[in-house]
């Protein structure tokens, strides 16, 4: 079964990488090739540091927030997120998911769950207005950021030994992991969250690795086509991180096995936390100037 979920990735895979690609090549912007340069540099440590476990949405979004000649509309800030991740997470899942034996049933239905959310929520969020985008995105990054510092100060549920879940357990993993989805597209990553899900109802911490790297897999596809199809990302700094992000996945995945990431990720929660207080301050400001207007009006 899990050859098969691997073939149908790879048929998924094939399928989004022309979409991509296509999209890429009617649409560059030469005159933007010093973004799409720099990208393969954020995509290569992002996704360097996404494979060893630190992550890759978040960080992707602080170094963005925080490069003065990187400008980048926080309208497209999550369909370049998806986009330019999306390849990456792939090679991942394809390095990452023969070596965990988690119960069929639950991986199926936890990963067609996050795809039926991120199918909805890549649909939502393509058309919302960048108030919106940048409220939505400064929630989530703080979500991110909080679930980071219960992890490092081990608040975080340690989890069970089940290899699976069943009944009750089973629908509330189903339900969670479609929110989950949904929320990888507003721009927060499912590495994270997914963890909590799967410790808070049980089960061994090692399964959530299969069923994560699974549902992103074939959420990011499924998102990014949507995306790109609304022209709802950077192009040319989506395809560098892309290109660089598969070169840090697979150099990561081979070479580097239990490297200390602790200091690292208080790091990223440092990062996080200012660029989630800047967006939420962004999309608060034009609220305020939204009403100012209509009293003047």
């Amino acid at each position: 079964m899990l050859k098969a979920i691997l073939g149908l990735l790879a048929v998924v895979t094939t399928g989004y990488t022309a979409i991509y690609a296509n999209d890429f090549r009617k649409n560059r912007d030469k005159s933007k090739n010093g973004m799409f340069n720099k990208g393969i540099l954020i995509g290569f440590i992002t996704d360097f540091l996404d494979a060893i476990g630190v992550g890759s949405f978040a960080t992707t979004t602080g170094i963005l927030k925080l490069s003065k000649n990187i400008n980048i509309p926080d309208k497209l800030l999550p369909g370049t997120l998806n986009v330019a991740h999306t390849l990456p997470m792939i090679v991942q899942a394809f390095m990452s998911m023969n070596s965990i034996g988690v119960d069929i049933l639950t991986l199926i239905s936890m990963i067609v769950s996050a795809v039926i959310g991120s199918w909805i929520g890549a649909g939502i969020i393509s058309k919302l207005p960048e108030k919106k985008v940048q409220l939505t995105m400064g929630i989530a990054l703080a979500g991110t950021a909080v679930l980071i510092v219960l992890g490092q100060v081990g608040l975080m549920p340690s989890g069970g030994d089940a290899m699976g879940l069943t009944g009750t357990k089973l629908i509330i993993g189903i339900v969670g992991n479609f929110i989950l989805g949904a929320l990888m597209t507003a721009g927060i990553g499912l590495y994270a969250p997914c963890m909590a899900l799967v410790a808070l109802l049980g089960m061994n911490p090692k399964a959530a690795f299969p069923i994560m790297m699974g549902a992103s897999s074939f959420v990011g596809p499924i998102a990014s086509t949507k995306f790109i199809k609304e022209d709802a990302y950077e192009r040319e700094i989506s395809m560098g991180i892309t290109i660089g992000g598969v070169v840090g996945s697979i150099l990561a995945l081979l070479f580097v096995t239990n490297m200390p990431v602790y200091w690292l990720k208080w790091l990223v929660v440092a990062v996080v936390t200012y660029t989630s207080v800047t967006m939420l301050k962004s999309g608060l400001e034009k609220d305020t100037l939204e009403l100012e207007d209509m009293k003047i009006g």
